[in-house]
């Protein structure tokens, strides 16, 4: 087990550095801040000033070095735009894109995982033909159209939750959470929905599928053989063999759910990391853009660290193999 942590340590590590030369690769190719920074009658001299005080007159390799550096140090650059340190101006607003994440993935394990146990347990009721009907739907509505209805048939039309905004918080360790009032709640509910819908969907579609699986399987027959109830098979045997899809996904869609929340943040007005990065790629502000991106970037990797370690605990064969 020891060996294979270091293994997938070095697995993580490697991808970091090829993600972030990516990132810097791509960066320089989509053109210089000079122009954003700069008023049109800037002198040349004043423009050479301004790259020797971002450092791009420098070699590409020396500039890469230096980035690697500076990551390795928690330093990222100071915002072209905000003045300010590039990854604490991203820390500061990351709480309430986590927050706003997590309540996502955890309304789609709680909307989605009873509805795919439901429509596949009895996939040729009624119930279950709805369900899936619904689920491509959800599928199908795109983020930013879905956050508009939202807006127009709960805020607009009936009142009942606010349309913007993060509501009353309460501070821990420094850090604002909406989740602890009721005020911050209702405002969470609406973005917390549009952002959570496409996974709400492929959470019920992957526990119908594995349900439908299961119950096909032999030792579902054994068990029935056996005089067991349906409520203990579903529990004990059926529950345990579909939950490692579920946890890929859960796994992956906190990371995916965290790095594309920028559309329903900028719908609903949410004061996390979008509105940043969206004003940061308009000007061009390089180190707010690849502080984001390897902020993400080091998300999903140590998401799927984890997600690797909770199938060797899930899965005792996955377990054997390794060893």
């Amino acid at each position: 087990m020891t060996l294979w942590i270091v293994q997938r340590t070095l697995q993580a590590a490697l991808v970091a550095l090829a993600m972030a030369l990516i990132v810097f690769l791509g960066l320089n190719l989509i053109g210089s801040p000079i122009e954003t920074l700069l008023p049109p009658e800037a002198t040349h001299e004043e423009r050479l000033r301004l790259i020797a005080d971002l450092g791009l007159d420098q070699p590409m390799h020396t500039q890469f070095f230096l980035f690697l550096k500076g990551m390795a140090q928690g330093n990222l650059g100071i915002s072209y735009v905000y003045k300010e340190p590039a990854i604490e101006l991203i820390l500061s607003r990351l709480p309430a894109t986590l927050e706003l994440a997590l309540f996502a993935v955890l309304l789609s394990l709680v909307i989605g995982f009873p509805l795919g146990l439901i429509a596949g347990y009895r996939p040729d009721s009624f119930a279950a033909k709805a369900i899936m009907t619904g689920s491509i739907l959800g599928f199908s509505l795109p983020i930013f159209w879905v956050g508009i209805l939202l807006i127009m048939v709960f805020s607009v039309t009936l009142g009942w939750l606010p349309s913007s905004g993060r509501g009353s918080t309460v501070t821990i360790l420094g850090v604002g959470w909406s989740f602890l009032t009721w005020d911050g709640l209702r405002h969470m509910i609406l973005p917390a929905f549009s952002l959570s819908l496409f996974n709400i969907s492929m959470v019920t579609r992957l526990t119908e599928s594995g349900v439908r699986e299961a119950m096909s399987s032999e030792y579902v027959k054994f068990a029935r053989a056996k005089g067991l109830s349906p409520r203990r098979i579903m529990s004990v045997h059926v529950f345990k063999n579909i939950l490692i899809p579920i946890v890929t996904v859960v796994g992956l869609d906190i990371g995916t759910t965290i790095a594309f929340s920028i559309v329903t943040e900028t719908i609903f007005a949410w004061p996390g990391i979008g509105k940043i990065i969206i004003d940061s790629i308009a000007a061009l502000d390089r180190p707010v853009i690849v502080a984001y991106l390897m902020l993400v970037v080091l998300m999903f990797v140590l998401i799927n660290f984890v997600v690797d370690i909770l199938y060797r605990i899930l899965d005792p064969r996955i377990r054997l193999q390794g060893e």
